[in-house]
């Protein structure tokens, strides 16, 4: 194949353009919570987050969640590559407002989920889970 200069500064053009998308993609943790709080202040009662305090696999990690009277609830694992978990949402036929799921974790750090409340006001929980074998490449 016979490159021109045409083709071969597109091909470089195209490699810096991919090469930059990945730093864009990760986002930190104050960010998320800035997104999905709108800049709102977050309060602390009102939110149960279940987690073990030590997990024997970060790669299967059991957690569950719940807030009566929630619209959405979101779980982050603070120090992930990519710390957002999960996002439930709820509508107006939701039996009840919880959630359990497993998450990959990296290595021992704090898990994080908050809640918009029906009323518009956020809470917030925070747990540690302590990492024996790390998930995420670990």
């Amino acid at each position: 194949m016979k490159f021109t200069r045409r083709n071969t500064m597109l091909m470089a053009f195209g490699t810096a353009a991919a090469a930059m998308l990945p730093a864009r993609a990760m986002a930190s943790v104050e960010e998320i919570i800035a997104t999905f709080t709108g800049g709102a202040a977050v309060g602390d009662a009102g939110l149960t987050l279940t987690a073990p305090e030590i997990a024997e696999n970060g790669n299967t990690v059991p957690i569950e969640v719940s807030a009566p009277g929630a619209v959405s609830i979101m779980v982050l694992a603070t120090g992930n590559p990519t710390p957002g978990a999960a996002t439930f949402n709820f509508g107006p036929l939701a039996g009840s407002q919880a959630a359990s799921t497993r998450i990959r974790l990296a290595k021992t750090q704090d898990v994080m989920a908050i809640a918009k409340m029906a009323d518009g006001s956020f809470v917030q929980v925070t747990q540690e889970v302590k990492v024996t074998i790390g998930g995420c490449g670990g």
